[in-house]
Parts: C-alpha cells; structure tokens; sequence
C-alpha cells in the first residue's frame, strides 16, 4: 500500500453516498419530537428551534443539529428550483422534496407546506391535498397560509386528523395581493387585523403559527394573546420560536437576503473556490490522486492484465499514454494512408 493510500485508509473507513451511516442522523439519547412535545415546550417558556430543509442531506444536517421542526417550505421554489416566486411550485413537486426530507428526519418534527392552488379552490381540494402531504409527502403536519378567509379549510384538515400550523403576516404566496415582499401590521388598523387572524386560525384548530415580517410589538401581542406556540421570522424575539430559510441562513441563496436573516455562515463563496479548485486540479491531472481517490487490483491480477492487454490489443500499459488528441491524430494518418 502507497504512504498515501494509507493516509486515506487512516483517515476514515468510506461508504458510497448510497449507503449514508444513519447511525449517525440522530442525537444521541434524543426522543421524537411530537405535537404534544412541542405543546410542553411552549408552556415550559422554551423557544423552538424550526428550520427549512428541501433534500436528504438538509434534513440530517438539521437532525444532528438538534433542530426542533423542520419545514420543507415552499421557498425552495426559489432557493433550490430557480423560480421567481414560491406561487410557482407543484403539488407534485412539494411532495416530491418532502419525501426526501422525510428519510433525513428521525426524531425532529417534520412539517410540508402545501402549495399555492392546493387549499385555495374548495374545502374537498385542501383536504385531498393535505391527506396526499400525509399519506404520499411523509409530512407529520401540513402549514397553510392566511387568516380568517382559510379557516374552513383549516376547520376541515384538523377535523380529517392532520395537524395544522398557520402563516400570518407576510404570505409570501399570495404576495402580489400585499402589494409585494412588505412588512405587514404597521398601522394599528393592519395589526389588529392581524390578530384577528391569529385568534380565527386558533379557533379554528392550528397548533401553531408562523408570524412572518411584522413589527415585533404586534408579534408580541399575537404570542401573549394565542395559547399556541409562534414561529417567528422577521417578527422579533418574543414570539415562541423561530425559522429561517437554510439558503438564506447558510449564505448560499444569491438573489437577496431579507432584513430579519442573519447570516450563520457565508457557503457561497466556500463553494465557489471548492469548484474552481475542482477544475484546476482535474486540468493538472492533479485529481484524482492514485491510491488515495482510486482502486488497485492485487498485484498478481496486475500483472496477468497488463500482459493480456499486450498481447490482445497490442497496448503497453507500462508506457506513459499519449495525449487524446496525439492518438486520434496518429490513427487518422495511418487511415489515411
């Protein structure tokens, strides 16, 4: 075995990425996190950590991390599938990364949003749909925006026996609506109305809520007034919990990053470097490193190969390969001949 061969067998015992250590996903001695762990928290005073995720290896970074909830949001119509807006995303395609989700996410309490279109047509539609979430999706809980205009629907997807957690504030799907991406609640008039949409969604059997950009003293209010835990983003500190777009949170999404994100880390630029150096060193040959990025047969086969090779296609393994070009330009003269 080469000097380097042996640093890479020190280094680790390495798996293919099909086959992950789940072992590892989950925090040691940690127990499911349910609706009614999630109730405990709340009336224990202590803040719930929620986090977006779109993919297998989001989820088990948000499951080794300890996270509370974690959302498969429909922001990933912009952060991880391009779109202009959230508006934009399937049913199909929400279920698609919920699923992916799911298998990442052990013990964290594991929540889909449903798409715009799927709950706003009639009550039968919003049921459907989030039975679909459930039953196809893997989610544990579905989330919903807007206020007192949804809570038939709401109604009804609780009475079907599938958690709901509302969204109040900012919504982002039906942002056009709102006259863009602004801060709600600023008048007294806005935030009342807000806090009549916090008590209808309560009344109406939401277990909890997210309050998304609005003033902090309304967050306040809505968190004192409702006996079910907010989730706060952009609605300040006092709420009795928060959420953040990974992308935005991991400085990966591009496009902007909202006032009320604070960014955890700065991955763009890592991943940026990490890829030009990827390419340099593939250029230079310098990548992959023989015996410590590739696979030998045992000495012996070795060398019954490269006799065979000789003998069967004329091709001396023991001499330096030419350049492509070099060899394509060399058999087109000897055709040419």
């Amino acid at each position: 075995m080469t000097s380097a061969a042996a640093k890479g067998s020190a280094v680790c015992m390495r798996a293919y990425s099909a086959r992950p250590d789940s072992a590892r996903d989950t925090l040691p001695g940690r127990t499911k996190v349910t609706v009614h762990a999630l109730k405990k928290m709340h009336s224990d005073g202590k803040p719930i950590a929620m986090m977006t995720a779109y993919d297998y290896p989001t989820a088990v970074a948000c499951e080794r991390a300890g996270v509370d909830m974690v959302l498969v949001g429909d922001s990933l119509a912009m952060v991880a599938l391009g779109h202009q807006d959230t508006s934009q995303v399937t049913m199909d395609e929400m279920m698609h990364h919920s699923r992916a989700v799911a298998r990442g996410t052990r013990s964290a309490f594991l929540v889909s949003d449903l798409p715009f279109g799927a709950y706003h047509a009639d009550i039968g539609d919003s049921v459907r749909n989030a039975v679909r979430m459930v039953k196809e999706g893997r989610a544990e809980a579905v989330k919903l925006e807007g206020g007192r205009h949804f809570v038939s629907r709401v109604d009804a997807i609780v009475n079907s026996g599938i958690p709901v957690v509302g969204h109040i504030g900012l919504t982002p799907q039906t942002a056009v609506s709102l006259g863009g991406f602004r801060v709600q609640g600023k008048s007294v008039a806005a935030a009342q109305h807000l806090v009549d949409d916090a008590l209808a969604l309560q009344t109406a059997g939401c277990f909890a809520m997210v309050l998304e950009a609005m003033p902090s003293l309304v967050a306040e209010t809505i968190t004192r007034l409702v006996s079910v835990p907010t989730i706060g983003i952009g609605a300040g500190s006092r709420t009795s919990g928060q959420v953040l777009v990974m992308s935005d949170m991991m400085g990966i999404f591009d496009r902007f990053t909202p006032k009320f994100c604070r960014r955890f880390a700065e991955l763009a630029p890592q991943m940026d470097a990490a890829l030009v150096q990827y390419k340099t060193d593939v250029r230079a040959r310098r990548f992959p490193e023989e015996g410590l990025h590739t696979y030998a047969m045992p000495a012996a086969a070795e060398d019954r190969w490269r006799e065979h090779v000789l003998s069967a296609y004329g091709l001396d393994l023991d001499r330096v390969a030419e350049p492509t070009a070099q060899v394509h330009q060399q058999q087109h003269q000897r055709s040419s001949v």
